[in-house]
């Protein structure tokens, strides 16, 4: 080949499309804005309003200016291509908000499985930390040593209190007296 020939490790450069190209995200925000007008009270007033008006002007007018006598069969076109394009626009709403809430969810699941982890983490620490305290001499468990020396009329230097082994018992089991 010349060296021009079909390159595989290259991608093929864009064709031009005769379609028109829109933002898929600026059709969706779209959507969503015509759905929400679509679901309100304003606009079911709006359109009631449009067809009492239409049916009054093709009922109430003169008959030359009647453009849609009675079986109203171009309101009912007009109503059918409306209710044609909200349909599928309603539903495009729908599902980007469904994927909102798919990620906001998700987020909601990794945050709570951080906070049940964290919680884990601060129990066991609690649970060492009073572990820890029962070997910890404490401010009631002093004075009370102190009490009792001064109650003792040799200041406590004759016998030593009963442990094990005549050692001084330790605050977890004094407390357990």
């Amino acid at each position: 080949m010349d060296g021009e020939g079909i390159r595989l490790d290259r991608p093929k450069a864009r064709r031009r499309s005769p379609l028109p190209r829109w933002d898929p995200e600026a059709f969706g925000r779209a959507s969503e804005r015509i759905a929400r007008f679509l679901g309100t009270g304003r606009f079911i007033a709006w359109m009631t309003a449009f067809v009492a008006t239409w049916l009054a002007w093709n009922i109430l007018a003169p008959p030359r200016l009647r453009f849609d006598p009675f079986p109203f069969i171009f309101l009912t076109l007009m109503l059918s291509l409306q209710a044609s394009y909200s349909a599928p626009l309603i539903l495009l709403a729908q599902y980007r908000q469904a994927d909102r809430d798919r990620v906001n969810l998700e987020q909601d699941r990794k945050q709570n499985e951080r906070s049940i982890a964290d919680t884990e983490f601060l129990t066991r620490e609690i649970a060492a930390l009073r572990t820890g305290l029962g070997e910890v001499a404490t401010r009631d468990w002093l004075r009370d040593q102190l009490e009792d020396l001064r109650r003792e009329p040799d200041g406590g230097r004759s016998a030593p209190r009963p442990g094990v082994h005549g050692e001084r018992p330790r605050p977890s089991e004094e407390r357990d007296r």
